[in-house]
C-alpha cells in the first residue's frame, strides 16, 4: 500500500439574504479547471483554518471577514490519484466588502438543490447534503 501526502485545504460556502450559495469556477491554470467549487484553499503553515479561510476570501473574492462570523459545518475526506484531501466546510453570512472575482474566476448564486446540478469536484459534492439540510 503506498502512502500519499494528505492535502488540507479549507472551504466557505457564503450565504446571502435568500439563503443562495456563492460558488467560484475553478481558473483555467489549475486542474479541474472550470468546475464550480467552494472558495477557499490551502492551509499554509502556521495558520488555523479560520486563519486561512479570511486570507483566501480576501484574495479570491476581495472581502473581509471575523472568525466570529465562520461557522464550521462538515468536512470533506476523499482520496485522489495523488493525494487524499481534507477540507473542513465552513458557513460565512456576514462579511465587509463588494464580492469581485480577483482571480479571473467566474462565480454565481445557487440555490443548495441546484448545487446537484453543477460539474463539482468529487471532494464538494458529499457537502452539498449539509447545506440543503442547513438552508
Amino acid at each position: 500500500m503506498s502512502i500519499k501526502p494528505v492535502l488540507i485545504v479549507v472551504a466557505c460556502a457564503l450565504i446571502d439574504m435568500d439563503n443562495r450559495v456563492l460558488v467560484t469556477s475553478r481558473p483555467q491554470s489549475r486542474s479541474m479547471a472550470g468546475m464550480w467549487e467552494f472558495p477557499g484553499g490551502k492551509i499554509e503553515s502556521g495558520e488555523t483554518p479560520e486563519q486561512a479561510l479570511k486570507r483566501e476570501l480576501k484574495e479570491e473574492l476581495g472581502i473581509t471577514t471575523f472568525t466570529s462570523c465562520l461557522a464550521p459545518v462538515n468536512f470533506a475526506s476523499h482520496n485522489y490519484k495523488d493525494f487524499h484531501l481534507l477540507m473542513p466546510l465552513y458557513i460565512c453570512r456576514k462579511w465587509e466588502g463588494t464580492l469581485q472575482p480577483m482571480e479571473d474566476q467566474k462565480m454565481k448564486w445557487v440555490r443548495p438543490v441546484d448545487l446537484h446540478h453543477l460539474d463539482m469536484p468529487p471532494a464538494d459534492k458529499p457537502l452539498i447534503h449539509s447545506l440543503i439540510d442547513l438552508l
